[in-house]
């Protein structure tokens, strides 16, 4: 058992069908692998029952704390509301749709308090391959950037140092903010693991991460963070690694409007079927 405190952040938006399985797992597990812990539950402006669900969670339980959204401020504003508010010596994340198991948690404690980072990575990722083929491209793009190289950065179940993210300012409201996270630790010089876990078929709810317009704004938040992390110096003024690559841009801008299209295609015949 871990001798520190784990603050466990769920976003969740619109996920009523999964958010009490997910919490109430949680809190079986927690206690065995930390001598402390809290569950901070994001409500990213629901509008379905999760908010209800969420408060009758925390209600229950003084472990369990549910902050809400008023409105859908994407996933990277839900991140950083938990981040805000959590008190443990340890922050982790997790996705709220049961596409993770937190059991696979005992496979990272080892590391913890070892790294900076201890970021999980999907052994087999259970999504339509259209998605995998997003991912895939995203990881090499982030490469070239920003000279981060994750086997899977867009993988939601990390364990991080408190210290690592109170330290930063994220203002990246999407799935982005995981490319932010790293980015800015990459510079920093913080130490990192990267552990397997399983990754499990979504059930029940609805995938938004694969959408045109979700994919236009993750290009456009991505060279909008490339132009902020070219003059980013960290809290100590410490860079151990460049911020961001200028040869990674113009490979980039070769392949991304080729990748681009081929994407959009991909997605255009996936709408099709589904009509």
């Amino acid at each position: 058992m871990i001798d520190g405190k784990l603050s466990l952040i769920l976003p969740a938006h619109n996920e009523e069908p999964n958010i009490e399985a997910v919490v109430r797992q949680a809190t079986d597990v927690l206690p065995t692998l930390f001598r402390d812990y809290e569950v901070l539950i994001v409500d990213d402006g629901s509008h379905d029952r999760t908010p209800e669900i969420a408060d009758a969670l925390a209600a229950e339980n003084p472990h369990v704390q549910a902050l809400h959204h008023p409105k859908n401020r994407g996933y990277g504003g839900a991140l950083t509301t938990g981040f805000n508010h959590a008190t443990g010596d340890y922050l982790m994340f997790m996705d709220s749709d049961r596409q993770f198991d937190i059991h696979d948690l005992e496979k990272l404690v080892p590391y913890i308090g070892q790294y900076d980072i201890v970021a999980g990575y999907r052994i087999k990722r259970n999504d339509p391959y259209y998605r995998y083929l997003i991912g895939s491209s995203f990881n090499q793009m982030v490469k070239l950037l920003f000279q981060v190289d994750l086997r899977d950065i867009d993988c939601g179940f990390k364990v991080f140092k408190a210290a690592v993210l109170r330290d930063m300012h994220l203002e990246s409201p999407g799935a982005l903010i995981n490319t932010e996270i790293h980015a800015k630790a990459n510079v920093q010089g913080r130490s990192l693991v990267e552990v397997g876990v399983n990754h499990y078929p979504r059930l029940e709810g609805e995938q938004s991460g694969a959408s045109i317009q979700v994919m236009a704004r993750a290009i456009r938040e991505t060279f909008r963070l490339w132009g902020r992390m070219r003059s980013y110096v960290p809290p100590d003024g410490n860079i151990v690694v460049a911020p961001a690559s200028a040869r990674g841009l113009v490979a980039v801008g070769v392949f991304g409007l080729a990748g681009l299209g081929t994407l959009i295609f991909l997605l255009s015949r996936v709408g099709r079927r589904r009509e």
